[in-house]
């Protein structure tokens, strides 16, 4: 039996990317992908259940807004925090 695979043949699967954000307030981000996708997400109860001092201290709200969109996924602080994108895009994070 011979098994030949066309390395030609292009697959069209696009990456999963945050094309925008927007806070809200009381740690909660409106995300929006390019597929059309709008998630609505609640970071407070992560925040406040973390023990790490390195996420206690998005707490400060001030910090925590202060985020940007890097290579399609949201970012804290040249990746300081940062989260999943499949859980940003199902709409839950989970300590």
């Amino acid at each position: 039996m011979k098994i030949t695979v066309d390395y030609n043949e292009q697959k069209t699967e696009k990456k999963l990317e945050i094309v925008s954000a927007k806070y809200l307030g009381d740690y909660a981000i409106r995300i929006n992908f390019q597929d059309g996708t709008e998630r609505l997400i609640d970071f407070k109860p992560f925040l406040t259940k973390a023990l790490h001092p390195s996420i206690r201290k998005y707490l400060d709200e001030n910090k925590f807004k202060n985020f940007e969109i890097k290579e399609g996924n949201l970012n804290w602080n040249d990746y300081e925090m940062i989260f999943p994108i499949w859980d940003l895009y199902n709409g839950k994070i989970d300590y």
